[in-house]
């Protein structure tokens, strides 16, 4: 009894070690990039820290990242173009700037920018092998996000850009 108990055990273990990275990885359709990614590993990370980071914003009515205006109804073809520069965003720009004494929340950051290093890392592959097209309407909706971020302070913006992550997470799980 003892025995089949510990193969069991082992076994159940083996399982849960091999499924556990593949969950949570999602397919993101690009127009022609397709990739995939650990959505739900980069959603839980930055859930962590969400509170923190938006305890901070000072600016309630002001946002980056405006759902209907500059991520909702982009078309397949410029998805993949939208998604390359808001990484350059928030791994330049982002990431880089952010500030806190909390080394708990810079961690996370580090985390989160691996991730996004690794998502531009498939994006800039689709890039080179030419379908990952910079359409107008890409260019057109990055400008007003760019736009937004810079009407606000560096570390305001940081902070707000930080804040609206899970709109920019959202977004990227609903391109099927």
């Amino acid at each position: 009894m003892k025995a089949s108990s510990l193969a069991f055990s082992l076994l159940s273990a083996a399982f849960y070690l091999l499924w556990t990275p593949s969950t949570g990885l999602k397919t993101l359709n690009l127009g022609s990039c397709v990739i995939a990614t650990n959505l739900q590993e980069i959603r839980n990370g930055f859930s962590e820290i969400r509170g923190r980071v938006q305890a901070k914003d000072g600016n309630i009515d002001i946002r980056i990242l405006r759902r209907t205006e500059s991520l909702q109804d982009t078309k397949p073809a410029d998805r993949c173009c939208l998604l390359r520069h808001l990484l350059r965003l928030y791994l330049d720009r982002v990431f880089k700037n952010y500030q806190t004494p909390d080394h708990y929340t810079l961690r996370k950051i580090s985390s989160l920018a691996n991730s996004f290093l690794t998502i531009k890392k498939d994006l800039r592959l689709c890039h080179a092998h030419m379908t990952c097209h910079c359409g107008e309407e890409a260019m057109k909706k990055y400008g007003q996000i760019l736009s937004h971020f810079e009407e606000l302070e560096l570390q305001a913006a940081v902070v707000k850009a930080l804040g609206e992550l899970d709109i920019l997470l959202q977004w990227m799980e609903e391109t099927e």
